[in-house]
């Protein structure tokens, strides 16, 4: 164990980097597609509503919503704006835009469009109105995740320092604590430096999220080290990294089994003693393969609501799917909008990614 210290929507009756092409192969097999369970969602999520709520005490935040030409994209950019959470500026073809929103019977009236012929260029000319200091954020609307991000992390794009990651923040009926998962979604076989930058931007996400106590669980199989299981190494090497400050912020312990990881009394019957252990709060899994059954597993067998974000670049990522419940692709939003918030009030993070 290792300790580091902190830092209703309103209706009417072609070449990228390698880089790019890593993290575009990983957003095509694994996008997050399932934000909504199969499963009867609640009327009321109460960690949700308390996130959405959180955004009050804010302005809203300038959103660039890249190529929103289906319902979907529409109805939850137009929900968080109806709440105050997001001022969209809409991003893409604009005949193709109105002719969505007609379809759908939403009113976009009086909302900027940017009209751009296709969803590459809608892309770059997103990044733009970033780097002008136009928009704090980016939102997916109806393009493929790899044609989003190739123009962010495109050298003259959004990059920082940082890796870029994707947390997920699942809402778990039944657990006593939100989850953060990472990285599920980007990274396909993220190397221990490549690590430290994920679980770094998970931890500066839950404190953008008010989390009073961030516990970091680094999963893999077992809780001992073991030389001939590569990620119980990785595991132990984190804890050391923020035992020499290179990890900041939350209380790291690994390698973590998930029982003990999420359960006490798993914990407990391990006579595993951590302030960590059990009480996790944010789980690093070894690869996006493991993050993505585990992920899948909470939202397809338990029920849990998934919010999403990239993290990393010089903005927050919203990431939405038209899977997505409309609770959900507002959640992401909220996330979104109090990680703007924080970096606000933080410009150095900010140019840092985190």
């Amino acid at each position: 164990m290792s300790a580091s210290p902190a830092p209703t929507s309103p209706r009417l009756t072609p070449g990228a980097s390698p880089a790019a092409r890593s993290m575009s192969t990983a957003a095509r097999t694994s996008s997050p597609e399932f934000g909504a369970s199969p499963m009867a969602e609640p009327e009321s999520r109460p960690r949700y509503d308390h996130l959405i709520a959180a955004c009050r005490a804010y302005p809203p935040t300038s959103v660039a919503v890249v190529h929103p030409c289906d319902e979907s994209s529409l109805e939850g950019m137009l929900e968080a704006r109806r709440l105050g959470i997001v001022e969209p500026v809409l991003v893409g073809p604009r005949a193709k835009i109105l002719a969505a929103a007609e379809k759908a019977g939403l009113d976009i009236a009086g909302l900027p469009i940017e009209d751009f012929p296709h969803s590459d260029a809608a892309a770059e000319a997103s990044v733009a109105l970033v780097r002008s200091g136009a928009c704090e954020a980016l939102m997916k609307g109806s393009l493929h995740t790899d044609e989003l991000l190739r123009p962010v992390v495109a050298k003259d794009g959004l990059r920082t320092g940082r890796r870029i990651s994707h947390c997920f923040i699942l809402d778990v009926p039944g657990h006593d604590v939100p989850l953060i998962i990472s990285d599920a979604a980007i990274n396909i076989a993220p190397t221990l430096a490549e690590k430290m930058h994920i679980t770094q931007n998970a931890i500066d996400l839950a404190h953008a999220l008010g989390l009073a106590e961030v516990r970091v669980a680094i999963l893999s199989a077992m809780e001992t080290v073991n030389p001939n299981v590569p990620s119980t190494l990785e595991a132990a090497a984190l804890c050391k990294m923020a035992d020499r400050g290179q990890i900041t912020g939350a209380l790291l312990d690994g390698p973590l089994a998930l029982d003990n990881a999420i359960n006490l009394a798993a914990a407990t019957t391990k006579r595993i003693v951590s302030p960590v252990a059990g009480r996790a709060n944010v789980l690093i899994v070894p690869d996006l393969e493991a993050g993505n059954m585990l992920a899948k597993s909470l939202t397809f067998l338990a029920g849990a609501t998934a919010a999403g974000i990239v993290l990393g670049a010089r903005v927050p990522i919203i990431l939405t799917s038209r899977a997505d419940s409309l609770k959900t692709r507002v959640a992401s939003c909220a996330v979104a909008a109090l990680v703007a918030a924080a970096r606000r009030g933080n410009p150095a993070a900010a140019a840092a990614g985190g």
